[in-house]
């Protein structure tokens, strides 16, 4: 079978790639585990040192937006596609008709694609926990509760859950959203998404650098591990659609933590010198924190099979051992 990952030349879709290629197999169109054959990294500037070294491999440059270029790539009747391409969540702040051309127009011509094909394929949509708002932010946010995003970012995610509800109930594809947590800890450098310190807060001390946190110690913030989110992605995908219903979107798996939490955390790291952490509140990030979520449930990921991170030291010694030069899998 073939595998397409739209942002695949990003964080969790790199992540995501390698694993497949070392699952090797997903459930296919017939219902059985199927072998993968061709796996393509569909992104807007892909770099071939971007993805992994393997055979079955391809990079596809092209906009998530392009009609013509996403048919080109989903063009197998035994396609599987997870959706990852999205303007990040600052980003979307700042440029509200890009986020709805990227994230809403863009989900729509992924989705067209694979309805064109006519088999019905498994679609696994990156969707956020930005989805909710509102005063039900204040407790647990279930996947029962009603979505009110107080972001663009959620606001676009929202509507490509209806999307993808919708094409299911129609037959045309067999879709799954993906209601994502912080996923860290992201390697390189910051980004524009509102969420990018939480990665920050753990690389740039790790690596011996300042870290400049732009909100209170107190804040909580739902996270998971990048480990664990591809292979949650890959056991979404893989679900029986049955079990999933009319709603096809689920909360992924998460650790609540607050920032004092990760400090507490990385001060018992024992191998490495930490670089200086410094809190100074931005009221830009404050502002979009206090409209999201801080804590999830998750219990129809957990019915699922799915699976949550084991603590922070796992996620820490994820990272070491992925990311940083010379640490290893010892």
């Amino acid at each position: 079978m073939k595998i397409v990952i739209t942002g695949g030349g990003g964080f969790v879709g790199s992540v995501l790639a390698a694993r497949l290629l070392s699952e090797g197999a997903l459930v296919g169109p017939s219902g059985a585990r199927e072998r993968i054959d061709t796996l393509v990294i569909a992104d807007q500037a892909p770099t071939h040192a971007a993805a992994p070294a393997n055979a079955r491999v391809e990079v596809a440059a092209g906009d998530v937006t392009d009609h013509a270029f996403l048919r080109s790539v989903i063009d197998r009747e035994d396609t599987s596609v997870f959706h990852l391409a999205s303007l990040v969540s600052g980003g979307c702040e700042l440029d509200f008709d890009r986020a709805l051309e990227v994230n809403v127009d863009g989900c729509r011509a992924v989705l067209d694609a694979c309805r064109a094909i006519g088999s019905r394929p498994r679609v696994v949509f990156s969707s956020s926990s930005a989805v909710y708002g509102g005063p039900s932010v204040v407790g647990v946010v279930s996947d029962d509760t009603k979505p009110v995003p107080e972001t663009t970012y959620g606001m676009t995610k929202a509507i490509s859950e209806l999307l993808v509800n919708d094409y299911t109930r129609k037959g045309f594809i067999d879709g799954r959203s993906a209601r994502l947590p912080t996923v860290v800890i992201r390697p390189g450098r910051p980004n524009s998404a509102a969420s990018s310190w939480v990665s920050g807060i753990f690389r740039e001390p790790l690596n011996g650098e300042e870290c400049i946190v732009p909100v209170d110690q107190t804040t909580r913030v739902p996270l998971a591990g990048h480990r664990s989110v591809a292979e949650n992605l890959i056991r979404l995908h893989d679900a029986d659609g049955d079990l999933l219903g009319v709603d096809r979107a689920l909360n992924l798996p998460s650790l609540t933590v607050t920032a004092s939490d990760i400090v507490a955390e990385l001060r018992t790291v024992r191998d490495r010198a930490l670089g200086p952490i410094r809190f100074r509140p931005d009221p830009f990030v404050t502002r979009i924190y206090e409209g999201w979520a801080a804590q999830l449930s998750f219990d129809r990921a957990t019915a699922l099979g799915l699976v949550r991170d084991d603590g922070l030291h796992t996620i820490v010694r994820a990272y070491l051992e992925d990311f940083v030069a010379g640490v290893g899998s010892a």
